[in-house]
């Protein structure tokens, strides 16, 4: 499945997610997914992009390891991932996931009676964060790379600089 869908249905479970644990399970899901898209364009993406997206894949795995995973039996949507056709559209359906997700775990800490369920929100909010942060900085070098091919297109039907 392409990433833009797998990112919008996730984005909607979040936003349907009621109870903490299913919120805390849904947040889960987008840094897997994260993972799984930076892991993607590390492999695959533009050169520009391909430090920035492993840096993406391990924090994202970092915050994975710090919440609890969906419960046995729930289908892991970014195992479902089959391409990324627009990295640009995709990297800003991400971010907004990413902050999404940051602050549905706000709420969830917020009214945490547990101190570890707290503190596990916090960890994963910074994690988000910083998933986040990678997003941003890869829309850049994308923004970037399309204002110097847009540079030499234009030298190259002018005839360039005399």
């Amino acid at each position: 499945m392409d990433a833009m869908r797998l990112i919008e249905a996730t984005r909607c479970a979040l936003a349907r997610s009621q109870d903490p644990a299913a919120t805390v399970a849904e947040v889960w899901q987008s840094h897997a997914l994260a993972q799984a898209i930076g892991g993607r364009l590390a492999v695959g993406g533009p050169p520009e992009l391909r430090g920035e997206a492993l840096g993406l894949s391990e924090l994202s795995g970092r915050g994975c390891g710090l919440l609890d995973p969906p419960p046995p039996g729930t289908r892991i949507r970014a195992g479902c991932l089959t391409g990324i056709a627009d990295a640009h559209d995709t990297l800003l359906s991400l971010g907004a996931l990413l902050g999404e997700a940051g602050i549905s775990l706000v709420s969830v800490a917020m009214s945490a009676d547990d101190e570890g369920l707290y503190w596990q929100c916090m960890e994963a909010i910074d994690a988000a964060d910083e998933s986040r942060d990678r997003v941003l900085e890869m829309l850049r070098r994308l923004a970037a790379r399309e204002r110097n091919l847009s540079g030499e297109g234009a030298c190259g039907r002018s005839g360039g600089p005399a």
